[in-house]
């Protein structure tokens, strides 16, 4: 059988195909604070950060280097707390106190001596900042961390004269008045902090301390 010539019954199209349009970006500065030069480049892809491959290089390097310091302040911090953790009451009570004294004397260092009046010189023999106790620790260890009783004294009223109660207790008076002052010396109460509460205490009187601290500079 005869087979009949197949017929076009639209030419074709000869014009070429559209080319793609290729997408431009804006000019951008190689990422100096990751580990590039912070040079001006024109990417090539949309999160291009690196104008070249020394440039990425010294970018993931730079990003390994604080991933590993990440690490490792978090690790420091783990082993403090676990450190923290097996600490004994005395311990914690000894540190409580440091953080209070520490904050004591920078609260009351413009305010001069409680026994005394005189204003604190820390270059003058006996004229340092102590934080004193009104009612010793000795004879009222239930008083130790009560703020009422820790007051800015001078080294020589602190450590010479024995305390001076007498003077103590008429710069107490002028301070927190005449009924306070009986109040903290009939206190008999006692107490037993926890070591929860040894560490709120603790973690208080530091944040406090380092507030005045701030605020004086």
């Amino acid at each position: 059988m005869k087979r009949s010539p197949l017929k076009r019954s639209a030419p074709l199209n000869s014009s070429k195909a559209p080319e793609a349009k290729v997408k431009s970006f804006k000019p951008k500065a190689c990422s100096a604070r990751k580990g590039g030069c912070g040079q001006t480049f024109v990417p090539s892809r949309a999160m291009q950060c690196a104008c070249s491959i020394p440039c990425s290089i010294a970018m993931v390097g730079r990003a390994n280097e604080k991933k590993a310091a990440r690490v490792a302040i978090d690790d420091r911090r783990a082993t403090r707390a676990a450190l923290d953790a097996i600490k004994t009451r005395p311990q914690l009570e000894k540190e409580v106190e440091q953080e209070m004294n520490r904050y004591v004397r920078l609260r009351d260092f413009a305010r001069g001596c409680i026994s005394c009046g005189r204003p604190f010189n820390p270059g003058a023999l006996g004229g340092s900042c102590d934080a004193g106790h009104y009612r010793s620790k000795g004879s009222a260890k239930h008083l130790r961390f009560d703020p009422r009783n820790l007051h800015g004294q001078c080294k020589h009223c602190n450590d010479y004269l024995g305390g001076n109660p007498t003077g103590y207790r008429v710069g107490l008076i002028a301070k927190i008045g005449i009924e306070a002052v009986e109040a903290l010396e009939c206190d008999q109460a006692p107490r037993k902090h926890s070591k929860d509460e040894l560490r709120a205490m603790r973690s208080h009187y530091r944040s406090a301390a380092k507030a005045l601290e701030k605020a004086s500079t």
